[in-house]
């Protein structure tokens, strides 16, 4: 018999992360859901996160690291979410956010063995973030297979991005196939702390307009 493989699955508890989640559980992995604690301003989706894991009856791990320090983001210091379209890389931008967020995932995947990580990432609808790009995907993997044990031993580690090529609407239909439940998520940057969404940020009018074109009905809660 075949051994179930591992994956360690980040989420977030945004919409695009749950849709992850359930494609990997589709395609067979025994799922570790990893979230990260890096004292983002909306704090709600840690939990949505956890809700989303439990939907799923997976583990789920959040390990506390507070990019407050560092700062440099409306996330994760003093300076206002934008409420209306703004050109270039974004200030919800959170420097490295992916490149630590995928370290840490690395880390866990290597400590259970596990060669397979899934990040929602998307290239289509990605607010102007430089981490979600698959050229930044791609270099990731290539150091992840020589800066690590499994991939000097001859591992592949794989990094799998489903989303990264498709549009909110096409994410969402076939997350609906899938079964997830999108009222369990959180995508605001300014959520507050019940989880209800401003509807005027950057990841709102994204969400609104995704379920518009897909054509279901929209779930958020908004403020």
């Amino acid at each position: 018999m075949n051994e179930t493989k591992k994956a360690v699955v980040l989420v977030s508890g945004g919409l695009d992360s749950a849709t992850v989640l359930a494609m990997a559980k589709s395609r067979g992995f025994e799922c570790y859901a990893l979230a990260v604690d890096y004292g983002q301003r909306h704090r709600s989706e840690l939990d949505a996160a956890a809700r989303v894991a439990r939907e799923n009856g997976v583990e789920l791990k959040i390990l506390p690291l507070d990019l407050r320090a560092i700062g440099g983001s409306a996330l994760t210091a003093d300076i206002d979410v934008p409420e209306e379209e703004t050109a270039g890389i974004p200030v919800t931008y959170v420097p490295a956010r992916n490149t630590i967020m995928l370290s840490l995932a690395l880390a866990w995947a290597e400590v259970l063995g596990s060669d397979d990580i899934f990040i929602g990432v998307n290239a289509v609808d990605y607010s102007g973030y430089p981490d979600c790009r698959p050229e930044f995907i791609a270099a990731y993997q290539q150091m992840a297979r020589l800066a690590t044990r499994a991939g000097v031993e001859g591992g592949k580690v794989t990094i799998h991005t489903p989303l990264i090529d498709l549009s909110k609407a096409e994410i969402i239909r076939q997350g609906s196939e899938l079964g997830v439940d999108y009222s369990l998520t959180v995508s605001c940057y300014q959520a507050d702390s019940e989880g209800q969404a401003c509807g005027v940020c950057d990841s709102c009018r994204i969400r609104k307009e995704g379920f518009r074109a897909a054509g279901i009905t929209d779930p958020t809660r908004y403020s």
